[in-house]
């Protein structure tokens, strides 16, 4: 194996593992807003996350997820979809460190700005950005700045572990 590719099978692995770590970091920050937080639960809408396991369960088997695991579900969604988002920055690391930048907050911005305030709203997961308030905007930025910092911390660590 040339040590190209070697080095991207290493970045592949500590971006993995970054991603993963950087979802149960983001989940623990929201949680700790959420309880924080004034507002009721019960006003929110169901999570993207949520309504995405829907959608796939939909497509997959013909039904809804039960409501009794629909949390779950989400929460599978949630961090599928953070170890493939690390696995994509660990390997892009690799190739342009740049991507870095910011120990993550580049990376983390990058993921609000495309994945929450643009793809999500796309497939009708959730509102349009101008319908979002900015504190919600505010919450989107500050859990992605979480997610990548976290994950960029993380994946360095895993990446001198792997050598």
């Amino acid at each position: 194996m040339s040590e190209q590719t070697n080095m991207m099978w290493k970045g592949a692995l500590a971006g993995l593992a970054a991603g993963l770590v950087a979802s149960f970091a983001m989940d623990r920050f929201q949680a700790v807003l959420t309880a924080a937080s004034s507002s009721s639960s019960d006003d929110e809408d169901e999570p993207a996350t949520n309504k995405a396991a829907d959608r796939i369960a939909r497509a997959t088997t013909g039904h809804d997820v039960p409501d009794d695991k629909k949390d779950a579900a989400g929460q599978g969604v949630h961090y599928a979809l953070g170890a493939g988002l690390g696995l994509a920055y660990g390997m892009a690391a690799e190739a342009s460190p740049a991507v870095t930048s910011g120990l993550g907050t580049a990376f983390g911005g990058t993921v609000a700005g495309l994945l929450d305030e643009a793809a999500v709203p796309a497939v009708g997961l959730g509102p349009a950005p101008w319908k979002t308030p900015a504190s919600g905007h505010a919450y989107t930025l500050a859990s992605h700045m979480v997610f990548g910092v976290t994950a960029e911390i993380t994946r360095r660590l895993v990446r001198k572990a792997l050598g």
